[in-house]
């Protein structure tokens, strides 16, 4: 009888806690979606930086994706990004014929995957600095590129435009940007370390505050 009752006991709480699981992996999920809805919102909030490249504009949408990273893991951080995208095509439409959203994803990527490979190494106040450092510099040089070899080509021909027209465009907001290599080193890349650099900033600020409060919420 007692034999019994034993077993009974265990089966009831391998049921709760199997139970309890399902609801934590459902309030994760919940938090994945809604951190990636605001991610897309943060993208509606962006300005151009003065001196930098006209066509460049600031928006604070990788601290949702680097949040979500530091507490859920790489694979959340991209399902963040995927979201992201998703929903800023809902919302706004492609202006780039879907060129704009496969850079947005390569450098989102780009931003998270190195940080969070580094983190989730050694889960340290260290590491995480160390590996959001990483991710800028890595993020803002993969910018250059992406920029000059697909974005800006991309629109140089839908417009008719020529790569002479972007260095003037360029040079109209900063003179020291008079060609090709000039505007990558005064324009994209600075524009792209402060981009990534501030976001980092933020993202190391709130994070202890954020992820005990979300933290506290999925585990109730």
């Amino acid at each position: 009888m007692n034999q019994m009752k034993e077993t009974t006991n265990v089966t009831t709480g391998e049921n709760l806690k199997s139970r309890d699981d399902a609801r934590t992996k459902v309030k994760k999920i919940a938090f994945i979606g809604l951190m990636g809805a605001v991610s897309a919102v943060l993208m509606l909030f962006r300005f151009p930086i003065p001196f930098m490249p006209p066509f460049l504009s600031f928006d604070l949408s990788g601290l949702m994706e680097m949040l979500g990273g530091f507490m859920f893991g790489p694979m959340a951080a991209a399902c963040i990004i995927v979201v992201k995208i998703l929903l800023q095509l809902v919302m706004q439409g492609s202006f780039s014929l879907g060129t704009g959203e496969l850079q947005n994803l390569i450098l989102s990527c780009s931003y998270v995957l190195p940080a969070l490979i580094i983190y989730h190494r050694n889960k340290t106040k260290k590491m995480a600095i160390t590996g959001m450092a990483v991710s800028t510099i890595f993020v803002s040089v993969m910018a250059v590129f992406t920029n000059l070899y697909l974005i800006i080509p991309f629109y140089v021909k839908l417009f008719g435009m020529s790569m002479d027209d972007i260095i003037t465009m360029c040079r109209t907001v900063n003179p020291a940007m008079k060609n090709v290599t000039t505007m990558a080193v005064f324009g994209l890349l600075p524009f792209n370390l402060i981009k990534y650099g501030v976001t980092s900033l933020v993202t190391f600020i709130v994070y202890k505050r954020l992820s005990r409060v979300i933290k506290g919420i999925i585990s109730k």
